[in-house]
């Protein structure tokens, strides 16, 4: 790993650039906590994946000083999309997330479903549903990856950037909990997490076939909640916290195993 040239605080978050292959980029600097203190800007980012990143791409995010990267993608996200682009100096750390996206069926049904199996599996509510439930099991079930994450902010893994495939649910749910836990309001997360509905920062939905009925109005409000951002899945998250832990503070302490300590460190690296 090369030597990192330290570079000066940053009091402004990083603008955002025109990333040409990178979805969904963004600091989450200056976003507020309930105690009054903010983010820090330049040190935790998110985004979608970096597989196609062009030299451009690259040399922007090479130039934010990096510690780590921390990919929440699977082997079918992988092989769907490919590696991240490697940057100098930079870790790179593939922690598996369960998804809404189980893995190939997944993959095969949103390019190849027609409409009458889109129907069956996604109307009615079905796709919502599935969305909020992944947001639920992501939480209860996967306790020990937000917990590595976070511990590793704590230690040494600042500046950050936590991406999934379209830097929408896994990432966007890790970023979520790495809000909580630094004393960030529920409804500041929401809001931050809402951006990634923005068109330019919406995932690239791919179909197999240009025929005009694989991308039919209808075919695509089926597919939509699988790709949108919904303050409900969110909740159903929030909810999941309440009603396993009993709140955040006993979520961080006995679902994730954040002392107190660990804690303040955390806070101390990512809080003005």
């Amino acid at each position: 790993m090369t030597q990192q040239i330290p570079r000066p605080p940053r009091t402004e978050p990083v603008p955002e650039p025109e990333l040409s292959e990178v979805r969904n980029f963004r600091d989450v600097g200056g976003l507020p906590t309930t105690d009054g203190r903010r983010v820090k800007p330049g040190k935790l980012f998110r985004s979608g994946h970096l597989a196609h990143a062009t030299e451009t791409d690259a040399e922007f995010l090479a130039s934010l000083g990096l510690h780590t990267i921390f990919d929440f993608r699977n082997n079918a996200d992988h092989a769907l999309e490919g590696p991240d682009v490697e940057l100098p100096g930079v870790r790179n750390v593939n922690i598996p997330l369960s998804d809404p996206a189980d893995g190939k069926e997944f993959w095969k049904m949103v390019r190849d479903g027609d409409v009458e199996q889109l129907r069956g599996l996604l109307g009615d509510g079905k796709a919502a549903d599935r969305m909020a439930n992944s947001y639920r099991t992501m939480i209860e079930k996967r306790t020990a990856e937000h917990g590595r994450v976070l511990h590793a902010l704590a230690e040494d893994s600042v500046p950050a950037l936590m991406h999934c495939a379209a830097g929408k649910d896994r990432a966007g749910l890790s970023i979520a909990v790495t809000l909580l836990a630094l004393g960030v309001g529920r409804e500041a997360i929401v809001v931050d997490y809402l951006e990634s509905n923005a068109p330019h920062r919406r995932y690239r939905v791919r179909r197999g076939s240009d025929a005009p009925e694989a991308r039919s109005p209808e075919v695509m409000e089926l597919l939509s909640p699988l790709f949108d951002a919904r303050a409900e899945y969110l909740t159903a998250a929030f909810d999941a916290i309440d009603g396993h832990w009993g709140g955040v503070d006993r979520y961080l302490a006995e679902g994730l195993g954040l002392t107190a300590e660990t804690l303040g460190r955390l806070r101390d690296r990512l809080l003005d």
